[in-house]
């Protein structure tokens, strides 16, 4: 007689997986994959579209909330979502975009499918559902499936909400080599002395470390409790700006500094033992940045209280001391520092434009920056976009109303408009008045209104924007005079055939200033037109002799025998 077949081992609950590799705390770095029996293979059919994926989804998860028996109904939501074909991503952010009509029953679905779910679509969706429904009681479920490499982006979204140190905690771990072992163990262990020895041991460098790592480490270290034990030790104080600094930097997909709940706090502490530090450039630099960014940067949107932001202000323009040493970066301090202070922190009301200049310690970044009534339109409107260039908006009088309508882009990703988007607004004259209204920007978004701005005010302040060249420097000033008289002679590259491209200085070298044009090859009738590159490095020649010059030549003799072919 045989032996009856071998029935299949089950296949674990993830939670009970999870919770069997807990002698590993924390996991090891980039975590613990998962078994194989969570993700089913997929065998390469038709996949779903876009939208109509997560339309299956929402209504899949829609129907099994309005269930009755919800340990049945989470049995059959894991069957019934790895059916669909869709990608558990795309599972787990359509259930985070859910909002069920009774989030009692979401809630108790969602919960059931990450304590006892067997598959990567069923456990996706029960984070996904508790981004939005999650009660501390969860927290020590989304803790230990954070351990999972496959899951842990997920866990630290469903736990950000309710456990910011433990969910920048598996951030950390899962990031190498921005946060190492050391440091993430040391938190673990919740080894103050620990963390504090990691902290100092890490180089934030000025542009050095994404502004999402240095708000996941403030997190994760509790780094404002750290100051406040210890009042005194002005290294520590140090690395807190360093970081600080970097968090407020905009990042490729956002402002990561709005999303950091201790960033007054941290904010008010620095500024107010900033005379501590050593008076070196590269905290002087630091604390330049801090204030730039409260000035007319999405940290005006932080929850100040009243008249908090314009104290913190101050006290980091007090300790901003005129640097001995000379060099682009001395410059940028000394200018940026005395911008500020004549400025002031008030709100003016109405329209104010600024150019913000970052820290040259790094690529040279430089973007437009619109406030009304004191708020920055950008980071507010849309935080996944920059100001465009002073270039692109004052110096083409791109933003000056006229009698016709016309639409003007204010903002752009850092990837491109093509790909993530941009922000525009329709400019026009209304008697007295200038209309900003005609919103654009990706889709999804809630509508944003119309500005009425006193029509004369308004042109002042275009007009005094146009003109201030208090923000730049000598080669960023040359091309913005070339531009000019190109704009205002175009026979000068005409003549040759020539088209005018772009005109400014490198992010990598702020000091060449660099004219672009295109037009027919020198190699005879029937070749492609070519892209030239002129550089012209500063030699300390002033900006408008420099200017004059490079125009003259331009007049007397064709560009393509001197400039690049890239």
């Amino acid at each position: 007689m045989s032996a009856p077949p071998a029935r299949p081992t089950p296949a674990p609950a993830l939670y009970a997986y999870a919770r069997s590799l807990r002698a590993d705390t924390p996991p090891p770095r980039g975590g613990h994959p998962l078994p194989d029996t969570a993700r089913p293979p997929y065998d390469g059919g038709v996949r779903l579209p876009y939208k109509k994926a997560r339309e299956t989804v929402t209504g899949l998860l829609h129907a099994r909330i309005a269930g009755p028996d919800t340990a049945r109904a989470a049995a059959g939501t894991e069957h019934a979502l790895v059916a669909t074909g869709v990608r558990e991503h795309l599972v787990f952010h359509t259930a985070a975009a859910l909002a069920p009509a009774d989030p009692a029953a979401a809630r108790a679905l969602a919960r059931r499918l990450v304590r006892v779910g067997r598959t990567v679509h069923g456990v996706a969706a029960g984070l996904g559902l508790l981004t939005r429904l999650g009660e501390p009681e969860d927290i020590p479920y989304l803790r230990e499936l954070g351990a999972l490499h496959e899951l842990f982006r997920y866990a630290v979204e469903a736990l950000d909400p309710l456990d910011r140190p433990a969910a920048a905690l598996l951030w950390l771990t899962h990031h190498p080599p921005e946060a190492p072992r050391g440091l993430v163990e040391a938190v673990a262990a919740r080894d103050p002395a620990a963390v504090r020895e990691q902290l100092l041991g890490l180089a934030p460098r000025d542009r050095g470390m994404e502004p999402a790592h240095a708000r996941r480490v403030a997190e994760a270290t509790g780094l404002v409790d750290l100051l406040d034990r210890a009042p005194g030790d002005t290294a520590l104080l140090g690395q807190a700006l360093r970081l600080l600094a970097r968090a407020v930097t905009q990042g490729d997909h956002g402002i990561e500094i709005l999303e950091y709940a201790d960033a007054t706090a941290l904010y008010g502490t620095v500024a107010e033992r900033a005379r501590l530090l050593p008076p070196d450039p590269g905290h002087q630099a630091r604390l330049v940045t801090l204030a730039q960014e409260l000035h007319s940067g999405a940290s005006r949107l932080l929850a100040w209280p009243p008249g908090g932001r314009e104290a913190v202000l101050a006290r980091l323009l007090d300790a901003v001391r005129e640097p001995a040493e000379t060099g682009r970066r001395a410059d940028w301090i000394r200018r940026t520092a005395r911008h500020l202070r004549a400025v002031g922190p008030a709100a003016a009301p109405g329209l104010r434009i600024e150019v913000a200049v970052a820290d040259p310690a790094g690529p040279t970044a430089v973007e437009t920056r619109i406030l009304v009534d004191g708020r920055p339109i950008l980071p507010a409107a849309f935080p996944q976009g920059r100001g465009d260039t002073p270039e692109d908006l004052l110096d083409s009088g791109a933003l000056r109303a006229g009698t016709e309508p016309r639409p003007v882009r204010l903002g752009v990703t850092s990837c491109a408009e093509a790909c993530c988007g941009a922000l525009y607004v329709t400019v026009r004259r209304d008697g007295p008045h200038v209309v900003w209204d005609g919103w654009r920007r990706p889709g999804g978004l809630p509508a944003l209104p119309a500005y009425r701005f006193d029509a004369g005010a308004y042109d002042a302040e275009i007009a005094r924007a146009e003109h201030d060249h208090t923000w730049t420097w000598p080669a960023r000033h040359t091309a913005r005079l070339i531009t000019a008289g190109l704009r205002d002679r175009p026979g000068l590259l005409t003549r040759w055939g020539l088209v005018r491209g772009w005109i400014s200085t490198y992010h990598q070298d702020p000091d060449t200033t660099v004219v672009t044009f295109t037009g027919p090859s020198p190699d005879g009738p029937g070749e492609p037109d070519r892209f030239y590159l002129w550089h012209l490095p500063d030699d300390g020649t002033p900006p408008g002799q420099r200017a004059a010059e490079a125009l003259r030549r331009m007049a007397e003799t064709d560009p393509r025998t001197f400039a690049q072919r890239p």
